[in-house]
């Protein structure tokens, strides 16, 4: 059997801050082909598809998967799929390696040759990178079969806030296909290219959301006093809400309460009926994440009863912390360095207040989520920003880094 080797390149990484050259070590029957793999991300670019509803992406990962000799089952979570690869041995040994496979809803302002084709979709987050970097990991794998064991391929649907993670978990994810561990990647365009980074614990925040109608009595604007206004109690309410994070969560603690919607009125000279506000909660700890849904639920209610209006409030939970297990960080942290180089692993970096749905994977299975580089990208090109694009240099060291995570936990 003859098997890929690796290739050392080396490159000047766009950074000002650095001076420095850096090696980075991809296998070389990856490298080879990135310029396919880069075409894979550019098709799965032009066809954004939104939560639950990647049936051309399905159909796009199952024709590769299958040319690539893996088998397939789909329909997990709806539009998921599941590709599955055995190893040359016969050991009961199994991992799980996921991409998100779905887009947002909203406008590309890009205007190269592979921006969307349709209006109001855009992978706005790199999932299209993410699904490739899987896909060329799975070319070389079939192709080699280094390892002994069995890979399970899991592209998920319905990352942005659809719960697609959940959404296989329920439908037999785990039960169906036997792993020991599952793995995630995310690219991180505020993270020089060249460069990965792993926590030792909670990476991303839990993320939940709140909703409300505040109900005065409307009237003639000139009129205020024969009124009950609801716009000055849901104005008092955005700015209340934001005295919780400053007094009452630990400094040394993180923590945001962000309303994003405000909606009133439909007439310069009306006085509403109703003020509708909604937004999220985000945090870190299961504590924090509590005292936020009790303490916002009291400021809402007691600002709206000072301004003599009626108050219907939800508080609907969403994604919890993402929390890596401390031996399958550091595992994935050793694997990405023979990659990128030991220098160029950040073990400590910050965790981010974004939310992340392989959260549920990972209270399911010990695993870890590493973030990988892929900047520096300008302020308008960051992740869900509408002139956003993956960065597709860094697809043969996504697509690297995988194959040898496989290699490393499953052995021969």
């Amino acid at each position: 059997m003859t098997l890929a080797g690796n290739r050392p390149t080396m490159e000047r990484l766009p950074n000002h801050n650095r001076t420095s050259q850096t090696i980075m070590t991809v296998i070389n029957s990856i490298a080879d082909r990135a310029e396919e793999i880069r075409a894979w991300r550019h098709e799965l670019h032009q066809h954004p598809e939104i939560c639950f509803e990647e049936v051309w992406t399905s159909d796009f990962i199952a024709a590769k998967l299958e040319s690539f000799g893996i088998e397939i089952h789909r329909g997990m979570g709806k539009t998921g799929v599941v590709g599955v690869l055995r190893g040359s041995g016969d050991s009961a040994r199994a991992i799980g390696l996921r991409a998100d496979i779905d887009a947002l809803p909203m406008d590309e302002l890009n205007e190269f040759e592979h921006a969307s084709k349709i209006p109001g979709r855009m992978h706005a987050c790199g999932h299209d990178g993410h699904t490739a970097m899987l896909l060329g990991a799975a070319q070389y794998l079939a192709e080699t079969r280094n390892f002994d064991g069995t890979v399970y391929f899991i592209f998920q649907p319905a990352e942005e806030g659809g719960g697609g993670g959940l959404a296989m978990i329920e439908d037999g994810l785990f039960s169906e296909f036997d792993m020991q561990t599952v793995w995630g990647m995310h690219n991180w365009p505020s993270m020089d290219k060249g460069h990965a980074g792993i926590h030792d614990g909670v990476c991303m925040a839990n993320a939940d959301e709140f909703a409300m109608t505040i109900s005065g009595r409307g009237g003639h604007a000139a009129q205020p006093h024969s009124c009950i206004d609801p716009i000055p109690c849901g104005a008092a309410i955005v700015q209340a809400l934001q005295t919780i994070v400053a007094r009452r969560v630990s400094p040394v603690d993180s923590a945001v309460v962000s309303v994003t919607i405000f909606q009133a009125g439909s007439a310069h000279n009306v006085i509403p009926d109703d003020v509708k506000l909604a937004g999220t909660a985000r945090s870190f700890r299961t504590e924090t994440r509590q005292l936020l849904e009790t303490a916002i639920r009291e400021v809402c209610e007691s600002v709206a009863a000072a301004h003599q209006c009626q108050i219907d409030f939800e508080w609907s939970p969403g994604y919890p912390a993402t929390v890596n297990h401390a031996v399958e960080a550091e595992r994935a942290a050793g694997v990405m360095a023979t990659v990128l180089g030991e220098d160029n692993i950040d073990r400590d970096v910050e965790p981010s207040l974004g939310a992340e749905d392989f959260a549920y994977m990972l209270e399911e299975k010990p695993g870890a989520y590493i973030w990988l580089g892929s900047g520096p990208a300008p302020a308008e090109g960051m992740l869900h920003c509408a002139r956003f694009d993956f960065n597709d240099e860094v697809l043969p060291i996504g697509a690297s880094y995988w194959a040898k995570l496989v290699e490393s936990e499953l052995p021969r």
